[in-house]
């Protein structure tokens, strides 16, 4: 049994089963709103995607060979890159695949809202600029 809180507002029946793109949508929202409210301007735009699994294509691009080895992914110029000159684009966004936190979940017996959770922070920490070491280093440290 965990000592954390459960995420409010998850549609029922997410649990015991696989929770279809729908609810991995409402955990990413109800995890996004448990965020301090400082953050709350830097991921107004942010867009949250749920897919199945990443495509080959994505894959070759992070030279990741299977496809369960990538839970989320950022697309989108850090803040720490970007300048009062740069005017449009694409929204920033933040993709969580289904299937690799699903096995995850399955593997590691983790509480599936507390890992979509997870996997939506470290990507949204590549918003604010943070590498995956820089992640893994606070990661250790709390």
């Amino acid at each position: 049994m965990s000592d954390k809180p459960a995420l409010s507002d998850l549609p029922d029946g997410w649990t015991g089963g696989a929770p279809d793109a729908d609810a991995f949508h409402a955990m990413a929202e109800a995890a996004l709103a448990t965020l301090p409210a400082v953050f709350a301007p830097h991921v107004a735009g942010l867009v949250i995607a749920i897919e199945e699994i990443a495509d080959d294509e994505i894959l070759a691009s992070l030279d990741i060979e299977h496809p369960y080895e990538l839970t989320g992914l950022y697309e989108g110029r850090p803040l720490t890159e970007r300048s009062i000159d740069q005017s449009g684009g694409m929204p920033d966004r933040v993709t969580l695949y289904r299937i690799p936190i699903l096995v995850e979940w399955i593997e590691e017996g983790e509480r599936l809202d507390w890992l979509v959770r997870h996997v939506l922070i470290h990507e949204i920490g590549h918003h604010f600029g943070f590498s995956d070491d820089d992640m893994h280093a606070l990661e250790d440290m709390a």
